[in-house]
């Protein structure tokens, strides 16, 4: 077996026996993430010795830290946010590290090449970056719910941690769709999938109702504002559903492309104003509206996407 097989294979060993954490069903984040940091050392000055991979005072590992783990991700192409404490805080960090240490020993890098021993130290991370890339993919967007906050923004929270997650579109536009489709239980609202161009489908929107046009999205650019006006010339009456951050913007671009011709409405306000006339304005008929909203919105992701991150984790007490 190579020195790059024989690599993997102690690191995969080494993985397989860290402790399952019952938070993210699967190793401490800050032990993957000080791996990742380590590793990179590696690359330059190559010693097993966990006293020198150690920071000053001895309880932290030298630059563990969210932004070299992110410098670390972005070299494997993955943009998503990864235990920003970056292994500071890991309590069991060292010990995992030691373990990792140890066991590379047996590997017998010692005797390559620096540009041979950069090369299979390189696999080892990306071995390590695929399993957060399948965190990533089984975790689903976390909500806290707080019963005193408005329903405005219980929904922008939910948003923020999409967004957090790099899923900030999808979640609006399935969100919207679940508003939709709890509006109008006697209407067939489409379900496709996020990346499904309006265009490949013959629609002239996100969602078509009547003789109205709704497009969502999280980044309103001058091209949406010229389908917008393509659907007025249309005939169609137009919707357009931004964040609240962007809402002031899009108003005025609105403005400047179809004066008056254009609804610009927060995402926000769209959803839970209707969560609000559904509840008929009673708080205790909002927690089982946004119940209903949620298994709505889960179910059209589950029908449509192979990628579940995108479900969001329903809190205990909704």
């Amino acid at each position: 077996m190579g020195l790059k097989n024989s690599a993997l294979n102690v690191i995969k060993v080494w993985y397989s026996n860290l402790q399952t954490h019952k938070a993210n069903d699967g190793p401490a984040k800050g032990t993957i993430a000080a791996a990742l940091v380590v590793l990179e050392k590696l690359k330059s000055e190559y010693s097993l010795e966990l006293e020198d991979h150690r920071a000053a005072g001895g309880a932290q590992l030298k630059g563990a830290g969210g932004a070299a783990v992110k410098k670390i991700l972005l070299q494997f192409g993955e943009t998503r946010a990864f235990a920003k404490e970056g292994g500071r805080t890991n309590r069991g960090g060292p010990t995992d590290i030691k373990k990792m240490l140890e066991a590379l020993k047996g590997a017998k890098l010692e005797g390559c090449t620096p540009t041979e021993r950069a090369e299979i130290l390189v696999e080892l991370q990306r071995f390590l970056v695929d399993r957060i890339i399948e965190f990533h993919n089984r975790e689903r967007i976390k909500l806290v719910y707080d019963p005193s906050k408005t329903t405005w923004q219980t929904i922008q929270e939910l948003l923020v941690s999409a967004r957090d997650a790099g899923k900030e579109g999808p979640v609006a536009q399935y969100l919207v769709g679940a508003k939709l489709e709890l509006r109008f239980p006697e209407l067939n609202i489409g379900n496709e999938s996020y990346s499904t161009a309006d265009d490949q489908l013959g629609r002239p929107g996100d969602f078509w109702i009547g003789d109205t046009a709704f497009h969502v999205t999280v980044a309103p650019m001058s091209a949406l504002f010229e389908k917008c006006a393509q659907n007025i010339r249309d005939g169609f009456r137009v919707f357009l559903l931004v964040p609240d951050r962007t809402l002031s913007g899009a108003r005025q671009n609105a403005e400047l492309v179809m004066p008056g011709r254009m609804v610009v409405e927060s995402i926000e306000s769209f959803v839970a104003t209707n969560i609000e006339e559904l509840s008929t304005f009673s708080r205790k008929e909002v927690v089982p509206g946004l119940r209903r909203l949620l298994e709505s919105y889960n179910r059209r992701v589950s029908e449509c996407e192979t990628d579940k991150s995108m479900m969001v984790d329903l809190p205990k007490n909704i």
